[in-house]
């Protein structure tokens, strides 16, 4: 097995494919198709919560568009 090369579309400081990168946001509304609103530093941004069981109020943990956890206090 060999290393596989970096997609070509990984350009800036992060790759979606590639990064681990994770972001903590706060979910403002549901909305349908497991689909929510969150706050983000760049303003509202739509997500998936398909994989948690997150309510509006709750800040979940976000990696390429998918929540993956909810943050207990």
């Amino acid at each position: 097995m060999t290393a596989r090369e970096p997609a070509e579309n990984c350009t800036g400081d992060t790759c979606v494919t590639c990064s681990d990168e994770v972001i903590a946001v706060e979910v403002l509304r549901l909305l349908d198709d497991g689909l929510a609103a969150v706050a983000t530093e760049s303003g509202e941004e739509v997500v998936s919560v398909a994989l948690v069981s997150a309510r509006p109020g709750d800040t979940v943990l976000v990696h390429a568009g998918e929540s993956i956890g909810i943050v207990k206090e």
